[in-house]
């Protein structure tokens, strides 16, 4: 059953319209280039006359004025002092975690901070904008996440722009990544049906975006960017680099690549060309995540293992040859039906061609079946208990090899414009 939820419009404010036509989506127009740095402000409130150089107070207050007219209450507009002081002036003891967009760090609102807020523990992004995209990030966040609600997405609770900081609080998910589940040494390894769950929510929140009234592409679908709740409830976060669908006759959105090495689809990455299909591949790579227990690219393996997909491929399509490659953080806890199911739909997913991949609505169909699976490789003597690994790091019957992945933060790459 899919989750009700209130529509939502474009942002069509001021600041992403140029000439009487809306921009929305592209964001590098609300941004001048840096040619344009030494240009006036706009006397009317518009984002794309601000620059870095010449911000002044005056026009932070032009720019929250504008988000306040666009969102109203939905949306609480901080003072970077309140959110110095809930942070213990962002101290590294509150530090959540770091990566190209800046810090995260844990802080707690009471109810007397603001009318309509509720208690409750917070996770605020300070961004670094040095350059132009940090701005636009998070312009990019606040106005879809300002629209956007969804039992699958990261809940943005307000935001702040004050002088040249930009600073964004959202709802704070006590799990963290699934990054950090499935690869930090230190965590507890996910049962096959926690992983379930989590493929399964995560899939839910793209196909939203995908299924809006305005199509959106999110472009950085990985494990760093799925978070989870003390349930282990997936919500899609970082709506940074998302764009706008294609609209009309349009098939695709042509813009400059980034992303995530690993997990940005082929035929963007070589073209610039982004549909939907581009979210459902890195699906597919996060998927295979999940079976095996290995980053999408690492280079701390053997050359011809570091990249995930190139690596699993031969795999997929056996159960017997799968079960080479399966986590062995699951210690053969997991439904052998089940990952067969998961492994070919992964191999859907990263097909070359992005009309054989699949829609986000038959992947969630096909992820609620396996839930029913009951069947566990472990009970069926497909496990070994204790085997040498093999060659190339794949073990005899089943046993992958043991040695724990290395943990490092995933940075977006921004290559040239091709």
């Amino acid at each position: 059953m899919r989750e009700s939820s209130k529509p939502w419009r474009p942002f069509t404010a001021n600041c992403c319209s140029v000439e009487g036509q809306t921009v929305f989506g592209n964001f590098s127009r609300c941004r001048p280039s840096k040619s344009e740095f030494s240009k006036d402000i706009a006397p009317l409130p518009s984002f794309r006359r601000l620059s870095f150089s010449d911000l002044s107070r005056s026009s932070s207050i032009r720019i929250n004025e504008d988000l306040a007219q666009s969102f109203g209450a939905d949306l609480y507009d901080f003072q970077l002092s309140e959110l110095r002081a809930i942070t213990q002036n962002f101290s590294s003891n509150f530090l959540l975690g770091e990566g190209g967009f800046g810090t995260v760090h844990k802080g707690y609102v009471d109810e007397n901070m603001r009318q309509g807020l509720k208690a409750q523990a917070v996770a605020v992004k300070l961004l670094d904008i040095e350059g132009l995209q940090g701005h636009r990030e998070w312009l990019a966040e606040v106005i879809f996440l300002g629209q956007l609600r969804h039992p699958n997405l990261v809940k943005l609770i307000g935001y702040c722009c004050e002088d040249e900081e930009r600073l964004l609080v959202y709802e704070f998910m006590p799990r963290g990544s699934l990054e950090n589940h499935l690869f930090k040494r230190m965590s507890m390894s996910l049962p096959w049906g926690t992983r379930l769950k989590i493929a399964t929510g995560a899939a839910k929140g793209l196909a939203f975006l995908h299924e809006a009234e305005k199509t959106v592409i999110y472009r950085d679908f990985k494990t760093s960017n799925v978070l989870l709740d003390s349930d282990f409830n997936a919500k899609l976060s970082d709506f940074g680099l998302a764009k706008m669908g294609p609209e009309g006759s349009d098939t695709h959105v042509t813009t400059r690549v980034m992303g995530t090495y690993g997990y940005a689809a082929p035929e963007y990455v070589s073209t610039g060309h982004l549909t939907t299909k581009s979210d459902v591949y890195s699906f597919g790579v996060v998927l295979l995540e999940l079976l095996t227990g290995r980053r999408a690219m690492d280079k701390s393996r053997p050359k011809s293992e570091q990249n995930l997909i190139d690596w699993s491929k031969p795999y997929l399509t056996s159960s017997r040859r799968l079960r080479c490659i399966m986590d062995p953080r699951l210690g053969g806890q997991y439904s052998v039906k089940g990952t067969k199911q998961m492994a070919l739909l992964a191999l859907q997913c990263i097909s070359l061609n992005p009309k054989d991949r699949p829609k986000m609505a038959a992947i969630i169909e096909t992820l609620e079946a396996l839930q029913n699976y009951k069947d566990m490789a472990v009970t069926r003597g497909q496990w070994p208990v204790s085997q040498k690994s093999g060659r190339n790091g794949v073990a005899p019957r089943g046993r992958a090899e043991s040695r724990g992945a290395v943990f490092r933060k995933s940075a977006p790459f921004n290559p040239k414009k091709t």
